[in-house]
């Protein structure tokens, strides 16, 4: 199942370079996750409250080519199950005008409990399914 969303490079996003900056694809990633959690009924800040806590342990960003002020992309959000724990996201943001990839990018994240501890809660382990 492959998640998408649109959004459009503001000015502000990009350095003197004129391109956007590279951190900034971290939120634009970020963005696109929650919006793919939220369309699968998985609410972010529920959880959190009842003490279940969503965390990135890991990023593997690789940048392509760069994206400048009023590029319209989209994020794509694959979800992909790397162990009994961990959960990833391949995730890649495309230009849309030309259809080239700006980052590929594997975000790998697990759940931990109000210890601390990692467990994945039901709704998150049906999300990313054994293969």
């Amino acid at each position: 199942m492959t998640f998408r969303i649109e959004l459009k490079v503001r000015d502000y996003e990009c350095d003197l370079q004129g391109i956007v900056n590279n951190g900034v694809y971290f939120n634009y990633l970020e963005h696109a996750r929650h919006e793919f959690l939220h369309a699968n009924n998985i609410d972010f800040a529920k959880l959190a409250a009842e003490k279940i806590n969503l965390v990135v342990v890991r990023s593997e960003l690789d940048f392509k080519t760069s994206l400048k002020p009023g590029d319209v992309f989209y994020v794509e959000v694959e979800p992909v199950r790397l162990s009994k724990l961990k959960f990833g996201f391949s995730q890649r943001v495309i230009r849309k005008s030309d259809e080239k990839v700006a980052v590929d990018a594997l975000v790998i994240g697990t759940s931990v409990n109000e210890k601390g501890r990692p467990f994945l809660p039901t709704e998150i382990d049906a999300l990313f399914p054994v293969e």
